[in-house]
């Protein structure tokens, strides 16, 4: 789950040209989420849950969502 999480941030931050801090802040409301994600630190599974939905929810339509990952139904009515 760990580098699902951190393999949808890095996807999702290289295609809208964001930091990987920004999509931190916008996914988990902590902008070092995934840097320490990416350490020795780990989450919840709720934390996972909701960071999971969030990249759901906030897809790019013209992205690819990664097939090795689950994805959740959008909880939105349109994806972004």
């Amino acid at each position: 789950m760990k580098q699902s999480l951190i393999n949808l941030a890095d996807m999702y931050a290289a295609h809208k040209g964001l930091t990987l801090s920004t999509v931190s802040t916008y996914a988990a409301g902590d902008g070092k989420f995934f840097g320490k994600l990416k350490g020795r630190s780990s989450c919840t599974l709720k934390t996972a849950e909701n960071v999971t939905s969030w990249f759901s929810d906030n897809w790019p339509t013209d992205l690819e969502w990664p097939r090795s990952i689950p994805r959740p139904r959008p909880t939105k009515r349109e994806a972004a």
